[in-house]
């Protein structure tokens, strides 16, 4: 249980958070101005500490290299007591535990920082046999260059031993690289310490520096994690050191840890700028949420069509044409890269009409092969009577002709020169002549069904709605899910792409054989937000921005989590579900 760190905002692993001391730190941070550490007990007993409420306390521990064995380990174990002042334990990966610190730190962290696998197991090792709601701290490793991967990968607090020793040493630091001093005619900074002729320059102005350069770029971390962009940022950071693209391409094989921590939904764009971006969580997520949870409900022909740099797809010039020319005769599927397929039921949901990516025409390998790999297991769920491809030539038809050659499919090509030409739209038409159309109504149940099914799990749309006479008041994409006796039961958030439930729709969602999210609470009536002191248990598959039902003794509830299952049991502050409807029992 902490008492004095308290997480705010999420981005993945990384944190905001805030430690309470006397005077508060917003984290990451930096924090050898509130450090004090009681020493070692290698060298002689200590004294315990008092503690102050002005500093976080390291208290009397023994510190293990990495790689130290097992029975050393246990031989040499320290016995943290609780205490009623701001502390930290010293700890190593596999000797975490809840120890009632508000923080942690890595004694090993010198031994696998710079190895990315090491890293890797350590950070993930640590971070799951700590409480979630507990800062983790590493020492003596932190640099401008390396600081962002450090937080994405869910480090909280950091110091500036390293930075200043390498001044120290006549290395000058950038978020970019190291320079020696003798080659440095002028400083690529305006910081206090660089305010002054090279020639004047001293290696103990480079170690003041580089702890500016640090806690600068901490403050870009910061301002990165509160916009939910900090995986933007990374890609590019990561490339600077070979081991910190390592470490990145590690931390995107560890899928289920990283899927655990960032949000199925938010407001901020994904910029898709890299090749890495197609291993990023909200991109496997969605390929992998429309292969194996939505279910096309059309009986119509599937017309395949190139995405389009307007999003939504269907406010684009070239998707009204589109439109214009299949008149309700075809269920259309976007393909792109690095989202995959996109049905048109789920085109505004996260990250379907949020995603922004390099346009130049041609497609490596790897893109074709997820995009190819994404259709193929779209088509062996999905049975269509025919299959049209309107697509230009080349990575687009490529993908196709690859998928269609591997499950032995027949598909009509319709596109001449381009999609948007006047001879291409005809082909397009004259292809489904003769095809029957589905209602406006039909198109939007069933977008409506697909929501639930993206969200909640298969076949969630007909569990929830099979037996309920649908009613929309409002027109796509503002869609309002009424029943047949004049109560609403859900919305549709255009903005995300996704279904929110009333509380008669909670109760549907309850007692269908749908997948539930459920937070069980103690016995009160929330009013706003539940608190996590309040939480008694959660499912674990709870991810942050999942629709969940609240149940408690006095209440019950429909709202959306501020945080994922495991933090939610876990946590013992911070607001654990933001609640929209609330009934009193």
């Amino acid at each position: 249980m902490t008492d004095y760190f308290e997480v705010h905002a999420r981005d993945g692993a990384a944190r905001i958070g805030e430690l309470r001391l006397s005077e508060a730190v917003t984290t990451p941070a930096v924090v050898d101005d509130v450090l004090a550490d009681a020493g070692s007990l290698w060298a002689t007993e200590r004294e315990f500490p008092d503690g102050s409420d002005d500093v976080l306390t390291v208290l009397p521990h023994r510190s293990l290299p990495a790689g130290s064995a097992d029975e050393v380990r246990e031989s040499f174990a320290v016995d943290y007591p609780d205490v009623d002042f701001p502390s930290a334990a010293v700890v190593t990966a596999d000797t975490a535990d809840d120890y009632g610190a508000d923080a942690y730190v890595l004694s090993d962290a010198q031994g696998f920082v710079g190895h990315a696998r090491a890293f890797r197991d350590n950070v993930i090792e640590a971070k799951e046999n700590l409480p979630a709601d507990t800062a983790l701290m590493l020492s003596g490793v932190a640099t401008p260059r390396n600081v962002s991967l450090l937080v994405y990968a869910g480090v909280d607090l950091v110091d500036e031993t390293l930075a200043r020793a390498r001044g120290l040493e006549g290395f000058y630091l950038t978020s970019d690289g190291e320079y020696f001093l003798e080659d440095l005619d002028e400083f690529p900074c305006a910081c206090e310490a660089c305010r002054k002729p090279a020639s004047e320059f001293t290696r103990a102005d480079a170690a003041d520096h580089n702890a500016n350069a640090l806690r600068a770029e901490l403050a870009r971390v910061r301002r990165r994690v509160r916009d939910g962009r900090l995986r933007d940022y990374v890609e590019g950071q990561a490339r600077h050191d070979q081991w910190l693209t390592a470490l990145f391409r590690r931390f995107d094989q560890q899928y289920s840890f990283m899927e655990e921590r960032v949000p199925v939904i938010r407001d901020s764009e994904l910029t898709a700028a890299s090749e890495e971006s197609i291993d990023r969580v909200e991109i496997q997520r969605f390929a992998d949420r429309v292969t194996k949870r939505y279910r096309n409900r059309f009986d119509n022909p599937l017309v395949l069509l190139p995405c389009s740099a307007k999003k939504p797809y269907s406010e684009s010039q070239s998707h009204r044409q589109f439109q214009e020319a299949v008149q309700y005769r075809a269920h259309m599927v976007s393909m792109t890269s690095p989202i995959g397929v996109v049905p048109q039921e789920l085109e505004l949901t996260y990250p379907a009409q949020h995603y922004d990516s390099v346009v130049t025409g041609d497609w490596s390998e790897d893109e074709k092969s997820f995009v190819a790999e994404v259709l193929r297991r779209y088509l062996e769920r999905n049975d269509y009577p025919r299959i049209i491809a309107h697509l230009p030539s080349g990575a687009y038809t490529e993908i196709v002709e690859r998928v269609a050659d591997d499950l032995d499919l027949d598909v009509e090509f319709t596109v001449s020169e381009h999609p948007t030409t006047t001879e291409s739209i005809g082909n397009l038409m004259r292809t489904l002549d003769g095809e029957p159309k589905f209602t406006r109504e039909e198109r939007e149940h069933n977008v409506v069904k697909a929501l639930a099914d993206y969200q909640l799990g298969p076949d969630a749309g007909d569990a929830l709605f099979a037996d309920v006479e649908l009613e929309m008041t409002s027109r796509y994409p503002k869609l309002q899910v009424w029943n047949d006796a004049g109560v609403q039961l859900a919305t549709m958030v255009p903005q995300y792409g996704v279904l929110s439930f009333t509380l008669e729709g909670a109760k549907v969602w309850r007692d269908s054989d749908a997948p539930t999210k459920t937070v069980e609470i103690d016995g009160f009536v929330p009013h706003g937000s539940v608190l996590a002191p309040g939480v008694v248990d959660a499912d674990e598959d709870i991810r942050p921005g999942d629709e969940v039902v609240v149940e408690g003794p006095k209440a019950f509830a429909i709202g959306r989590a501020e945080m994922g299952g495991r933090e939610l049991v876990e946590s013992t502050r911070g607001i654990g579900v933001e609640i929209r409807h609330v009934e009193e029992r």
